[in-house]
């Protein structure tokens, strides 16, 4: 059992939940409960870490009465290697106020933007753009948007926070693991990149030239997502085959970036 802050394992656990530039280096990063557990791939798993009080509540237990969830972690985590960490390391190494009791590695799923567009030649793709996007809670909500609305890649710029980071992570529910990610430090080059291949785009603008509901979407499409508060830069915007807005009432100027995107990604499938 470890016992100690200072156990170099826990060290590298908590760099890398507390640092982009130590997730980027290693192409992992951190998740935390039993959800996020049962939904990562096995194959993808590096590092498993229960509580000592997570490990008497599974194991010094007669398997038969687990249900539901619990058992399911008990099945998965009996065919894999873990480590037993004391309650009070667990809690420092773990990024919630209360811990369940269970933390993961997880290796990147690294896309290269090339490679993923060969593999869509010749067939209908979906992508959401994001520049500069901020806020965690946004992040999180439109992975999880990504994959219910058959979305099939992100691609982020440097500029956009980190979709790896703990709370994004959380906050996708098990989605970061499944929706394929591509980051570029040239969002504006990707884009002409990914137009050659006949992606047309559309940009969430207040200017948008017609409303999201008159638009004949292309099965080969991109839309384009802003800042919270600045919106799409004029670099970005120029790239945009179609700026479409979304007619609001009242006093209302905007919405949330992650309420906009979903309003968008959903009216593609009709």
């Amino acid at each position: 059992m470890i016992t100690s802050v200072n156990n170099s394992k826990i060290k590298h656990v908590s760099a890398l939940i507390s640092s982009k530039k130590e997730r980027m280096s290693v192409s992992s990063f951190v998740a935390e409960g039993t959800k996020m557990f049962l939904e990562a791939d096995p194959s993808k798993i590096t590092e498993v870490y229960i509580s000592e009080s997570f490990y008497e509540r599974l194991f010094n237990v007669d398997k038969s009465k687990h249900i539901g969830a619990m058992l399911d972690v008990y099945n998965k985590l009996d065919k894999m290697q873990y480590e037993v960490v004391s309650d009070s390391v667990f809690k420092k190494m773990s990024d919630t106020v209360t811990p369940q009791g269970i933390l993961i590695v997880v290796k990147v799923n690294v896309r290269i933007l090339d490679d993923i567009l060969a593999e869509y030649e010749g067939r209908p793709l979906k992508i959401i753009a994001l520049e500069g996007l901020q806020d965690p809670g946004n992040m999180g909500t439109i992975v999880r948007t990504s994959e219910a609305a058959g979305f099939d890649f992100i691609l982020a710029g440097l500029n956009t926070v980190d979709i790896y980071s703990a709370k994004v992570v959380r906050s996708t529910m098990g989605s970061v693991f499944r929706i394929p990610v591509v980051f570029t430090d040239d969002l504006y080059d990707a884009i002409d990149t990914i137009k050659s291949h006949g992606v047309m785009v559309y940009a969430a603008h207040l200017k948008g030239e017609c409303s999201y509901r008159d638009v004949d979407y292309n099965d080969r499409l991109m839309i384009l997502i802003g800042n919270e508060g600045r919106g799409l830069t004029d670099e970005a915007s120029d790239k945009a085959d179609t700026l479409v807005k979304i007619p609001m009432k009242g006093k209302v100027e905007s919405l949330n970036a992650s309420v906009a995107a979903a309003i968008l990604m959903y009216e593609t499938l009709r």
